[in-house]
């Protein structure tokens, strides 16, 4: 006997989980439930979720309510009374009454150890604050933010050439095969569950703007975790020699300096390196100046680095 399933997610985090579902005969997916269609890009083209694509392409009926409370979408789901509710980075609360709904039990992939990073930007954070492992947890859903019991947890270390991007990847592979060997224990009733300690319990909400600008005056290591943090969304920047400037891709150098942070400690042919606030450096790979194309550091170099070596060219309020 199959058990019905209604799925809750929109980015392509959430794909691989439902596409595992899908493939799996011993689940039912009723029904793929995202984010409407959003304008994406500058010529800001109504595009639908990952959610959707994998679903349409699956013949997955597809809902697309933009707030799930009170919504025919929401009703919709109630009467088709699936045993499970699964949501992964759906982006939005559920409430109480569409919890209540499934006959075994609503369940949540997250993207952190909890009770560390509840909110909607754990791998992030996880990133930006130099964490030498993340995870993923399954938990109850219940109405606070990802506050539920936790049914079961995996996790992996966080290597120096992970960012944001490859470790939503790779943690959405390690949700996926981690929901797969819970579900059959869940559904079953032999499923234990921890309740999370509320005095481990920290936040990841989404990043803001302001988060985004780089500040020299912080560590090497900080810069470094900033920049692969925010990569590849909302990705870092700064003020180059007075143009607002992307940062995608940058190293750790293994020498220090007494220049002042924001200084061009060196300028090479292929070489940008800049002096944080602790007196190491952080080398520039890959950058795009305002109004450019992406490209790596040697492009850069040797068509707009307008400065030389000494030189302070961080010239935004965090870097001066």
């Amino acid at each position: 006997m199959t058990t019905k399933v209604i799925f809750m997610g929109t980015p392509q985090f959430a794909v691989p989980i439902l596409e595992s579902l899908i493939a799996n005969p011993d689940y039912e997916v009723l029904a793929a439930v995202t984010q409407p269609d959003r304008p994406v890009g500058r010529k800001r083209v109504l595009t639908p979720t990952p959610v959707k694509q994998a679903a349409v392409a699956a013949g997955v009926a597809v809902l697309q309510p933009e707030k799930i409370s009170g919504s025919d979408e929401m009703a919709d789901i109630i009467a088709m009374a699936p045993d499970l509710l699964i949501t992964a980075a759906y982006g939005q609360f559920l409430p109480t009454r569409l919890l209540a709904a499934a006959k075994i039990a609503a369940i949540n992939v997250h993207a952190s150890l909890l009770p560390k990073y509840r909110g909607g930007a754990p791998i992030h954070y996880a990133v930006l604050n130099g964490d030498a492992k993340t995870g993923v947890s399954i938990m109850y859903m219940v109405k606070a933010m990802d506050a539920g019991d936790v049914l079961a947890t995996a996790s992996l270390p966080i290597l120096d050439e992970d960012n944001t991007g490859t470790l939503f990847e790779k943690l959405s592979i390690l949700g996926r095969d981690l929901l797969l060997e819970t579900l059959p224990d869940l559904i079953a009733g032999r499923q234990t569950e921890t309740p999370q300690d509320p005095t481990q319990v920290s936040f990841s909400p989404n990043i803001t703007p302001e988060q985004e600008v780089l500040d020299f005056t912080r560590s090497a290591r900080e810069l470094h975790n900033h920049v692969r943090g925010l990569y590849p969304f909302p990705i870092a920047h700064t003020i180059i020699n007075g143009v607002r400037t992307k940062i995608q891709k940058t190293h750790l150098v293994n020498e220090t300096t007494t220049a002042l942070a924001g200084t061009v400690v060196k300028k090479g042919k292929h070489d940008l390196w800049l002096a944080a606030g602790d007196g190491h450096i952080l080398a520039i790979d890959e950058l795009q100046p305002a109004g450019k194309p992406k490209m790596q550091v040697t492009a850069y170099l040797n068509g707009h680095a307008k400065f030389e070596e000494g030189e302070m060219v961080i010239t935004n309020e965090q870097g001066n």
